[in-house]
């Protein structure tokens, strides 16, 4: 769409061409805090991830000893009187205007909900291990959710930075140069038009 070259419409050219480079400028900045703090959540996550990983491994190693000392089928008997706990409440904090998940629950005392008599060494730290696991589990789950949350808002800027530093601010800049042009060229022709009526 051609705009009127006149000094009105130079001085809006001019000052959207401002507004886009600020508002790049912005975004720009609002990316690199989102990458920096997404980069950080993915190591937090490698290392929650090798931790789970030994955590299980140790869990189920126990599992295996309590299976062949107390029997598979006493060993699933008394899993089903330990009842399951999921008491946690999902807050949200704000990272640069993205709401990002918060995991809120309490480490509570291991109590047994089994007899001793019937059970062993091996399947009490089975349970304390699978304990263990389900705590670092909400952890993962919630630094995956950031990570995934922040990724799209990091595409949804990126996005927008590309229209402004590619389509809006070449445009405003090849406004301003088109209008500057034919304004010095209708000057030119003006000082032209008064020379030759004084003469």
């Amino acid at each position: 769409m051609l705009v009127a070259p006149t000094k009105s419409n130079l001085i809006k050219s001019k000052s959207s061409l401002e507004l886009s480079k600020k508002g790049y400028e912005l975004l720009d900045k609002k990316r690199n805090v989102l990458i920096r703090e997404m980069m950080d959540l993915v190591e937090q996550v490698k290392s929650k991830q090798s931790s789970i990983s030994d955590t299980m491994a140790e869990a189920y190693a126990a599992l295996q000893v309590a299976n062949v000392t107390m029997s598979i089928q006493k060993v699933d008997e008394i899993t089903y009187s330990i009842p399951q706990d999921e008491h946690f409440e999902v807050l949200l904090k704000s990272v640069m205007g993205v709401e990002i998940p918060i995991l809120k629950y309490t480490k509570e005392e291991l109590e047994p909900h089994y007899s001793f008599y019937e059970t062993n060494v091996a399947f009490d730290k089975a349970v304390i291990k699978f304990k263990e696991v389900q705590y670092q589990i909400y952890e993962l789950a919630q630094l995956e959710n950031s990570i995934f949350k922040l990724a799209k808002e990091i595409e949804k800027t990126q996005k927008r930075t590309n229209a402004l530093s590619h389509i809006q601010i070449p445009k405003y800049r090849a406004q301003v140069k088109m209008i500057q042009d034919m304004l010095e060229e209708k000057e030119r022709e003006d000082f032209f038009r008064l020379k030759k009526i004084k003469k």
